[in-house]
């Protein structure tokens, strides 16, 4: 399901919610889109054509060995669209996984879903987690996010 994104509208906010081989999950999806938009913005970014795509543990293994040459499980995998100062990308979510590590870190799975939304997001806007400091940059800026998410409910 890999989407290539020829013709952009930028003048409209396109944050969109899939789901690929499981049930539909409940998402305040107004709230989300209106909290995405705002990390987006905070950074002085614009929002392209988003897709958060909530697959299976097979699904989204599958697409890792497919066009990553990983054969591994990972809770989200991010196909970074954007050009210049729009962001747009698609971001794979296993709920699966999700959910596995709402369980071993002692996390609501709600919190846990927006901290792997957002971290698709922050790849989109440039950070980084291959490095110790990259990856406490990023749950910097995780949390940042979160606690503005925190704010909308």
């Amino acid at each position: 399901m890999l989407k290539t994104h020829a013709n952009y509208n930028y003048f409209t906010m396109d944050i969109n919610f899939f789901f690929e081989d499981i049930d539909e999950i409940d998402l305040a999806t107004d709230v989300n889109r209106h909290w995405i938009a705002d990390c987006i913005k905070a950074k002085n970014k614009e929002i392209g054509d988003l897709n958060f795509i909530f697959c299976s543990d097979s699904y989204l293994l599958e697409l890792n060995k497919t066009h990553l040459n990983h054969d591994y499980y990972t809770d989200i995998i991010t196909f970074d669209y954007c050009e210049s100062n729009i962001i747009s990308g698609d971001i794979y979510i296993s709920i699966d996984r999700v959910g596995e590590n709402a369980k071993e870190f002692k996390q609501e799975f709600d919190i846990e879903l927006h901290r792997v939304m957002i971290h698709g997001v922050l790849h989109l806007l440039g950070l980084d987690d291959h490095s110790e400091e990259e990856k406490k940059q990023m749950r910097r800026a995780e949390d940042a996010c979160l606690a503005t998410y925190a704010g909308l409910n």
